[in-house]
Formats: C-alpha cells, structure tokens, sequence
C-alpha cells in the first residue's frame, strides 16, 4: 500500500499480473493508493525538492546489523529512545513518497490499517515506532528481494540487491541515491544521528562503506537455532498476511538456510576491511540479561555519547513489557541436523554450542 504507481505496476508486470480472483479486491485498493502515494509525492517533490538538495548527511551513520530474529529490533527500539537518534518510523517506511507533507494530516486517519501487534511476535506496533529502511526503499522503487513476499510461490526475484554486488554502475547508482533521498528527507523531518536497522544491509558492508566511510556497525547475534525457528516463522506469518497468493512454503526451510550462509559470508569477508573500533558485536541473550549493561558498553565502544541521558527512557521500555512471555518451539531433528551443519561456523565464531531441542523464541 505504500508503493508508488511504477513500483507496483512493474511488479505486477514481471508477474504477468497471475493473481487469484480472491486477491483482486486487495490489489485494487493498492494500485488506488499506488495513484495516490505517486501524486502526493509528486507535489512533495515540487515543494521541497531544492531545500533537500541542500541537506549534507553525516558520515557516521549507526547500522543494526544482523539476520532476522535476531533481536535487530529490539535493538532499534532501545536506541530510538535516545533523543539524540533518528530512527525511521513505520510511517516514514511505509508510504515514504510523501511523509513530509502528509504525516499531520493523514497518519491519524490510517491507524486502522495498521495491526495492533506484530503478526511474527505479537509486539505492539505504532506509526511512530522505529521500522527498516529496506520497505521504504521497496515502496520507493527499488529491486528488493522483499518483494518475493506478494508472490512467495514463485521463484526469489532480485537477490543480487541482497549484496549489490552484481549491479550495472547505473543500477547501483539509483539505489544509492534512493536511499541518500530518503536519509535527506529523515534528517529534514528531525535531524538527530541517524540509527539505521534493515538486516539486508548486513550483506552490504562494502556499499555502505563507500556512503559512509565512518560509519558504526552495531552487530547483534542469536542462538542459531532459535533464529532458524523463529525466521521460518516470520517468512510464513508475513507471506500468509502480505502475499496475493495462498503461499505453499515451498522450499523455505532451504531459502533460510541458504540466505543465513551467504549473508554471513558477505559480512565476514567485509570485516576485516572495517576499523574494529566501529563495529559491536552484542548477544542477544546478553542484552535481555542485562540491558542496560550492554548498552553502556555499547555506548562507549561505538563512542555514541553518554548512555545516562537514555537510561531512564529503557528503564521505562522494560517496566512496561514484565507481562510479555516467549513463546516456546521444538525443532525438528532433521532441521536441528541441518542447522548444525550449514551454519556451523558461526557457531564457533560467536560461541554458541550445541542446544538442547527445546527452544524459547520472543
């Protein structure tokens, strides 16, 4: 619903336009909104286009970075609370062609469309909440692996946009501006140290170091079998929820094995070209053990300021969520099997040892 016209029409298009005719009264209402998203940024364009041209971005962005299910969120929700942050919102990601002039009037008036919580694990969801950058450079056009989500039962669409690498000079050219624009349109909407989380960025360390060649990495890493579990079950959630088609899940289980490799073969060969001083690595059992612990420490390692002024706020953070209780799931022997076999070395690398079948996930 937030895509621009061309995004979703060009979508549509490589797709042949083979929806189900239960689908049609949903992919009606996004192209109205397609129309609507693409005029209204038209004029934002026209209003504000000079004045953004005009707003120089600093080089020392903070990237989350890391696979899904990690606690990637967590992370970008703790560090939002810090006044000094700015985090992209779920407004801002969801219909970014336009949010500049339209967030007083129209954000009010489209709170129905959002769920109360998070369909991967029941957390609250509000316009204002901090959201991945990767659904906004989607909505504003660009190639996204994402987009395999409307169409799960075809074959993955875009994964060269996972890394980048592979891209004509002029494809990677548009989407480094697409999201400088969107970075330009942040910083006017509120200025403050741009605090970034999309786990796609965690391939693109090489592509981001040429934009931001200071920038922080904060690096999160989980339990891997927790995360396969609990990454399985966001892809089936969102392609049950977000799909026009009744998706099949075929060959998910090999999709998220595959992409966990690849990601983490992207990442561990950028490193070592990174000054270590500018990237974290946090556990995520070690930050929900003790975190305001583990953002001091992440504070002083990425030399983000005194953590004291934000103290209060986490504090906060965690006094309303003591009902909240973990799910629980069992892994499959032959998945456990699998686990322990693809992603092995990261295992060792991060410490983590073989668990017992019993998994608790958020």
């Amino acid at each position: 619903m937030g895509c621009g016209f061309p995004a979703l029409w060009r979508l549509l298009a490589g797709h042949r336009f083979r929806l189900p005719f239960s689908s049609l009264p949903a992919c009606t209402c996004d192209v109205g909104c397609a129309v609507f998203n693409s005029a209204l940024g038209s004029l934002q364009d026209l209003l504000l286009a000079s004045s953004l041209k005009r707003i120089v971005l600093a080089d020392d962005p903070l990237f989350i970075v890391g696979h899904w299910r990690t606690g990637t969120t967590l992370l970008h929700e703790l560090l939002a609370l810090d006044a000094r942050h700015r985090c992209p919102t779920n407004y801002e990601c969801f219909v970014p062609h336009h949010f500049l002039i339209s967030q007083r009037w129209l954000k009010p008036w489209i709170r129905f469309v959002l769920p109360s919580n998070r369909i991967a694990d029941d957390m609250p969801v509000e316009w204002d909440l901090p959201q991945e950058d990767e659904f906004a450079l989607l909505a504003l056009g660009m190639p996204s692996p994402y987009l395999s989500i409307a169409f799960p039962n075809e074959s993955p669409q875009f994964n060269a946009y996972w890394t980048l690498d592979g891209l004509s000079p002029g494809e990677l050219a548009r989407w480094q501006q697409t999201l400088t624009k969107f970075l330009r349109q942040l910083i006017r909407n509120r200025p403050g140290r741009l605090v970034l989380k999309s786990p796609p960025h965690t391939f693109r360390l090489p592509v981001l170091e040429q934009l931001f060649p200071r920038a922080r990495y904060l690096h999160i890493v989980r339990d891997p079998y927790a995360v396969f579990a609990s990454t399985i079950k966001l892809w089936k959630s969102l392609f049950a929820a977000q799909s026009y088609q009744r998706p099949n899940y075929a060959g998910l289980d090999e999709r998220v094995l595959a992409t966990f490799c690849q990601m983490y073969d992207s990442f561990e060969s950028a490193r070592p070209n990174i000054d270590p001083q500018r990237i974290c690595d946090v556990r995520y059992e070690d930050l929900v053990h003790d975190p305001l612990g583990q953002l001091r420490q992440i504070y002083q390692w990425l030399d983000l300021g005194d953590f004291e002024p934000a103290r209060p706020a986490v504090e906060a953070y965690f006094a309303r969520r003591t009902d909240y209780r973990p799910s629980r799931y069992r892994l499959a022997p032959e998945d456990h099997a699998a686990v322990t076999l693809r992603w092995l070395p990261y295992m060792q690398k991060y410490g983590y040892a073989l668990p017992e079948e019993s998994i608790v996930l958020p």
